[in-house]
């Protein structure tokens, strides 16, 4: 294992690096706007400034709710500078586990776009932490918020930028927050070195070339689309940012921008393969694709092969704790004929700064071809569950992450994966944990007993379904149940069907649901298997 970082002791580092040694490249295009990076370290700088005169310290939280954007590319750095910490907050989410996360963080800032002003509000009515609104995006800064532009433009047109403090080596740099086993949502803390490993490792393994354009359309609160800022930054790259997924504006944007590079999750290349008019764009500049945070199946595998013969195409597998990659498959097996063809069903080799093993229930490691946990140790691996030391500790335990994932290795130590340890279900890129949304359902007063469940879905690989066992002399149907949900927790973690279930569930000798038996009638004949 490898634990160098290429001297890299601070992610405020790639950024004043970046300024200094490309200061007129081109580092970020958004809505047709494009900054160099000189201007986008001022940007930052002065953004810290706006951080310090709110009040922001060393250590505190820094919230950002809002679509993609240049600022959204800017505070990943901007809270660093002041060591503070940026907390991104999954837009989809409902109100409710938006605060939820606000309060679990207690930031005193908290940074909002123009399409969501009115769950800012709601934010600062519930939670005591948050003293300051930043927003932007919009015509005028709505009133009680300060304007991020405006602010912005005077202290760099003055020159009143506050002094800078970074945080550096294994101090705190960002939080994200994913869904919980048990109901309630996990702060994974990252370092300056977990991010620096990342980058430093994923600059070779894709053979990123500096001054690369970088296309941004996966959602920059989850960290597969928010560790290409640093690997961008890293490289002198050229960020082109799209607000959120739409296959249109990606076509358009590899075609127009010349985009050498783009990191997807499996539904997006399925609606970019069946998109009418892919034949009208240029996609020649295209140098990489990967795929990641999603299984990816074969079938589409072999489409995106067929489509884009001369492209490197990497799959990766990892996880937010991870930081987040912890293997990779080169693009060199993936090819449909020839010796290499047989490692299309995994995910290929553990990277250089991480050991991984699969261990059996005593976390002894077990030999090729036996499935067991997935544990892996490296400095990528995350500081701690925020405020959880009783969860950090478990993850942790041993000195190991335990991943939660079942596989095994084969003899060249690639990775298959059997499945999850942990009944998560992964629809459409989003991780969806059954317990949240039966936490809902079990307060329907016409539920008995119920228990969620991933079914096989041709476009989101997987999707939510309940298996639901009424009260004696009640009724409701599929809609109302779904609406029910909806009103509760975000879209994309409600159930898409439902089936009404007579006889009892199916129980384990210590009355635990077996929800292998629940999903054997949708999965008969097909692998579940996450490949």
């Amino acid at each position: 294992m490898n634990s160098e970082n290429n001297g890299i002791t601070s992610i405020a580092g790639l950024l004043f690096d970046a300024a200094d040694s490309w200061p007129q490249k081109p580092a970020i295009t958004f809505l047709g706007k494009t900054q160099t990076w000189l201007e986008t370290k001022n940007r930052c700088h002065a953004a810290a400034t706006l951080l310090v005169r709110a009040g922001v310290r060393r250590g505190d939280r820094v919230a950002y709710l809002g679509l993609n954007s240049n600022v959204c590319f800017e505070s990943y750095f901007a809270p660093a500078l002041i060591a503070a910490i940026l907390v991104p907050i999954n837009y989809r989410l409902s109100v409710r586990e938006m605060i939820e996360c606000v309060e679990d963080c207690a930031p005193s800032v908290l940074l909002v776009d123009e399409h969501f002003i009115e769950q800012a509000g709601q934010l600062r009515d519930a939670c005591k932490s948050l003293q300051t609104i930043i927003s932007f995006g919009g015509p005028r800064c709505p009133n009680g918020m300060v304007s991020y532009e405006d602010e912005l433009y005077e202290v760099i047109s003055e020159e009143k930028y506050c002094e800078l403090r970074p945080s550096k080596n294994d101090e705190s740099v960002v939080m994200f927050y994913t869904g919980g086993t048990t109901g309630r949502s996990k702060g994974v803390v990252l370092s300056n070195i977990n991010c620096a490993c990342n980058t430093t490792c994923s600059i070779p393994l894709y053979r990123m070339e500096k001054h690369w354009n970088f296309l941004i359309v996966g959602p920059l609160f989850h960290l597969a689309a928010g560790s290409r800022v640093f690997s961008s930054t890293a490289l002198g790259g050229h960020a082109v940012i799209l607000p959120k997924f739409d296959v249109g504006q990606l076509l358009e944007a590899i075609d127009d921008y010349s985009i050498n590079s783009a990191t997807l999750v499996p539904t997006m290349y399925q609606m970019i393969l069946d998109y009418p008019k892919l034949g009208k764009f240029n996609l020649s500049s295209l140098k990489m694709l990967a795929s990641g945070a999603a299984p990816l199946s074969l079938a589409l595998l072999g489409r995106i092969v067929e489509a884009f013969p001369e492209i490197e195409f990497f799959q990766t597998y990892g996880m937010t704790e991870a930081s987040p990659i912890l293997t990779s498959l080169d693009s060199k097996y993936h090819v449909l004929k020839g010796p290499n063809s047989n490692k299309l069903g995994s995910v290929g080799r553990a990277v250089k700064h991480v050991d991984l093993i699969i261990a059996d229930e005593n976390d002894e490691a077990l030999p090729p071809e036996t499935t067991g946990q997935i544990l892996a140790r490296g400095p990528n691996i995350m500081k701690e569950y925020w405020q959880m030391p009783e969860l950090t500790e478990e993850a942790l335990k041993g000195g190991w992450y335990h991943t939660g994932d079942a596989g095994y290795l084969d003899d060249e130590g690639f990775l298959f994966l059997e499945g999850r340890v942990k009944d998560m279900i992964v629809s459409g890129g989003e991780n969806v944990y059954p317990i949240e949304i039966e936490n809902v359902l079990e307060n329907h007063p016409a539920i008995y007993q119920c228990a969620v469940i991933g079914i096989p879905h041709e476009t989101w690989g997987e999707a939510v379904h309940a298996v639901v066992i009424l009260k004696e002399r009640t009724n409701v149907t599929q809609g109302e149940l779904i609406t029910f949900c909806k009103n509760q927790i975000a879209g994309y973690k409600c159930p898409v069907s439902v089936s009404f279930r007579k006889e009892p569930m199916p129980l384990s000798p210590i009355n635990k649901i077996l929800k292998t038996e629940l999903r054997k009638p949708f999965w008969e004949g097909r692998s579940s298997s996450i490949v």
